[in-house]
């Protein structure tokens, strides 16, 4: 009888992991960097090569910085939020091109329009590896000294930006970093 309950209890057990597993919602994984600055990067604008975006650009402002790509299909899903968002706004929006040609990136903001100040080009990725990017889109918000204080997965709905970001974005301008 004995033989049995151990692999019962060890069946039960791994049931109840997979099914605690299966609950979690992969969009609410912490993101180590909240509360921390955005990691240094230098990258070559994605329109002007020669000249680049800098983190430090950043600095003084409280900005939104979407992590894109042409290829992505969630990114064409949120894109007219952000082109919204840039013209009904004087919210800072800059983009990183993740992982793309520099040619499709181009044709893609023309098509769909350009919501960003400026976007970086990070061709290998290596910039989004230090971001923490697993996929895109991917959204950060920074204050006014650089610390990020939120990051949201996938594509920004008009749910999220006008019940997180919008009023995250105003409590940032509003306060004195």
């Amino acid at each position: 009888m004995n033989r049995y309950l151990l692999p019962l209890a060890l069946f039960v057990v791994l049931v109840l992991l997979l099914a605690v597993g299966l609950g979690i919602d992969p969009k609410l994984v912490p993101s180590p960097l909240i509360d921390k600055p955005l990691p240094v990067f230098n990258l070559p604008k994605l329109k002007v090569p020669d000249d680049s975006v800098k983190s430090s650009d950043f600095l003084g402002d409280v900005v939104l910085l979407n992590v894109w790509a042409s290829w992505c299909v969630a990114c064409r899903a949120e894109h007219p939020l952000l082109v919204e968002l840039s013209k009904n706004s004087e919210m800072l929006i800059y983009g990183v091109n993740y992982k793309d040609t520099r040619a499709d990136a181009l044709q893609w903001l023309q098509r769909f329009g350009d919501p960003y100040r400026a976007s970086a080009f990070d061709q290998h990725g290596l910039t989004g590896i230090d971001l923490g990017v697993y996929g895109v889109p991917e959204t950060y918000i920074m204050d006014r000294a650089g610390i990020i204080r939120y990051k949201h997965i996938g594509p920004i709905t008009r749910e999220v930006l006008d019940n997180t970001i919008l009023p995250l974005i105003e409590k940032l301008k509003a306060s004195s970093t």
